[in-house]
């Protein structure tokens, strides 16, 4: 690494506009730190999220901060930082990773250079349905179909059972698989014996898929569904804490997922997120993308990232409206597809 290029971080705390409903229970504010890297020479600087989720991400809390102050320290040290340094800070490895991006492009809000970013192509998304009483998810699903989206995110296991079905009777009373694409997630909240008994009764409503029905570990009873149930599984939660390349191979040969999906920041990175991909695809096992309640700093780069990928499912993208304080977006929203503005990019000093 270049000895001119030097490095700081700054916590920031994001403000949830109303408290969020989460399989981590209710949050009302999360912290980020932003790692600048910057040249000295030529004034440049790269701009990344370190954005850890207490409870699912593998992050040493209590080192943290320690952790991520020596990273910035030693900036003659990337190189070993990015293969092997991080590999119990996945989120300070991604916002490291996404800051050195941002300084090889040049430019302010700039990290993955392509159609998307050029203002010239979009990233079909779903919309995702926050937890919540029935109404409250009731509500949340119209306005997501009014706004034009034609795949939509429940995540279940908050209410009652029955309610939750429910609630996607009312979907498919006016809606079509073919108009709506409904995904849910389960975050692991049913248990091993009765989850495929609930996994049929949601196949009843052609539901695309569903993400971790049971809670992660169990790879004897999770491929036990995979092989048995009526409805595509789709792991999320099983993927983290997962470094080591052949224990990745032997996860999916074990369980054979129908699909795995990759949330960068707590898997440590773009390039550790592409090697399972790389992995799932030698297997048979499709994959798309989610953000993981990052600022919009980090899903600009993860969304730029994602569109250079090729994969034509809708993303499970955040978008950027769930905190009072977000710091600013070229991402916008358009019928359900994200958009960049190419016009705020300028060169980033």
């Amino acid at each position: 690494m270049n000895p001119e290029i030097k490095a700081y971080s700054k916590k920031y705390t994001l403000k949830f506009k109303r408290p969020a409903g989460t399989s981590r229970g209710i949050l009302t504010s999360k912290d980020v730190w932003i790692i600048t890297v910057y040249n000295n020479s030529t004034g440049q600087k790269g701009i990344g999220e370190c954005s850890p989720l207490w409870g699912l991400s593998i992050d040493r809390r209590d080192s943290y901060e320690q952790k991520l102050a020596e990273v910035c320290e030693n900036t003659g040290d990337y190189d070993f930082y990015l293969e092997k340094g991080l590999k119990d800070y996945p989120s300070i490895r991604f916002g490291l990773e996404m800051a050195l991006k941002n300084l090889t492009a040049g430019t302010e809000h700039l990290y993955f250079p392509s159609k998307f970013t050029l203002g010239q192509d979009y990233i079909e998304i779903n919309g995702l349905v926050w937890m919540g009483e029935f109404e409250f998810m009731r509500k949340q699903i119209v306005e997501k179909i009014e706004s034009g989206f034609s795949c939509i995110k429940l995540k279940i296991g908050a209410i009652d059972f029955q309610k939750e079905i429910e609630l996607i009777k009312t979907i498919r009373r006016e809606f079509t698989a073919e108009d709506i694409e409904i995904r849910v997630d389960a975050n692991g909240a049913f248990t091993a014996e009765k989850a495929l008994e609930k996994l049929k009764i949601l196949s009843d409503y052609n539901l695309h898929s569903i993400e971790q029905p049971i809670r992660q570990g169990q790879w004897t009873e999770m491929a036990k569904l995979c092989e048995t149930s009526p409805l595509a599984i789709a792991l999320d939660e099983e993927l983290i804490g997962i470094t080591d390349t052949k224990r990745k191979v032997k996860m999916i040969k074990t369980i054979k997922p129908q699909y795995i999906i990759l949330k960068p920041s707590l898997l440590g990175g773009f390039k550790a997120s592409e090697e399972w991909i790389e992995i799932a695809g030698n297997n048979g096992t499709k994959w798309w993308i989610t953000s993981a309640l990052e600022s919009n700093t980090g899903l600009n780069a993860i969304a730029q990232w994602t569109y250079t990928l090729g994969n034509k499912m809708p993303q499970g993208l955040g978008t950027g409206q769930l905190f009072s304080n977000n710091f600013y977006s070229p991402l916008y929203i358009e019928e359900g597809k994200l958009r960049f503005k190419p016009e705020y990019t300028t060169v980033n000093k």
